[in-house]
């Protein structure tokens, strides 16, 4: 029968799953406590957490949430990086982590009901963000409306531009 702490913390992992936007596996051996709360700090200004938790557990917790193929990402200790907002800004801020602090090695992502295997949660964090992508779009999806405007305009400036001058004309 299984003890009721561990129970507990199955349900609360499988919340953590259900309500996060993605979720970053990491190996973290040989992260010392500083590092781990400069770590927890920086995630926490991207609106992500980092836990630790019994690969068993989560793995309970994932079946629980609902999530499956996350097991191969389970070996060895396992740190998980819970984005509740932006995950590329999450997964970019661990890729800066890694980069800082060696020991943080990423495993793996899942994200939007894909599990996404080392290489490709490492591409997550070379993703601009939405917003970006949004700006660039609308920015290419206006540039030939202006463009459309402008040469509209010009012809009748041309018309503008000649008919004055030659009121100047006359009127000389």
């Amino acid at each position: 029968m299984p003890k009721p702490a561990k129970v507990a913390k199955v349900r609360e992992l499988a919340e953590r799953f259900r309500t996060a936007q993605a979720a970053v596996f990491s190996g973290f051996r040989g992260l010392t406590v500083k590092e781990a709360t400069e770590l927890r700090h920086l995630l926490g200004a991207r609106d992500a957490t980092f836990i630790v938790s019994k690969n068993t557990l989560t793995k309970l917790a994932a079946k629980e949430a609902a999530i499956d193929n996350v097991d191969d990402l389970l070996a060895g200790p396992t740190g998980i990086v819970f984005s509740h907002g932006d995950p590329i800004a999450a997964a970019k801020a661990l890729m800066e982590a890694a980069k800082r602090f060696p020991a943080i090695v990423v495993k793996g992502a899942w994200i939007e009901g894909r599990v996404l295997d080392e290489q490709d949660a490492r591409a997550l964090a070379t993703i601009e963000p939405k917003e970006a992508s949004i700006a660039k779009v609308a920015g290419l999806l206006q540039s030939p409306a202006s463009r459309i405007a402008y040469l509209l305009q010009a012809p009748m400036q041309r018309i503008a531009y000649t008919l004055a001058e030659r009121g100047r004309h006359e009127s000389a």
